[in-house]
């Protein structure tokens, strides 16, 4: 069995691909609006970007974890991922209120996907 690990740092890989599996780290806002609508926009274009690099896509996600600072945006995320998903490649998700390590990031997502 072989492990690749995509941008390895002293704690963690941005990726890592075992078995056909692409399991991605926590992906948070890289942009400075404390919009929610902008903050999901903003880190489902890194999970494309990063399962492309991966040789995989948002149509092959298995499972998602979604945590949001405040579930008070929890319409206005779905509203943002419900738009991205492709019909019918809903992956298994949960959604929970989680303290994320920057105050200004209202989003964190973690997801695992088919190569």
């Amino acid at each position: 069995m072989s492990i690749q690990r995509i941008d390895p740092a002293s704690r963690y890989s941005e990726a890592v691909i075992v078995n056909g599996l692409v399991f991605c780290a926590g992906m948070v806002p890289d942009t400075d609006s404390n919009d929610i609508t902008l903050q999901t926009q903003n880190v489902l274009s890194q999970v494309d970007a990063l399962l492309t690099r991966c040789q995989s896509s948002k149509d092959k996600l298995v499972d998602t974890t979604i945590y949001l600072t405040d579930f008070a945006d929890y319409a206005a995320m779905n509203a943002v991922w419900e738009q991205w998903l492709s019909p019918g490649c809903a992956p298994a998700r949960a959604t929970v209120a989680a303290k994320l390590a920057d105050p200004h990031w209202k989003i964190e997502i973690k997801i695992t996907a088919a190569q």
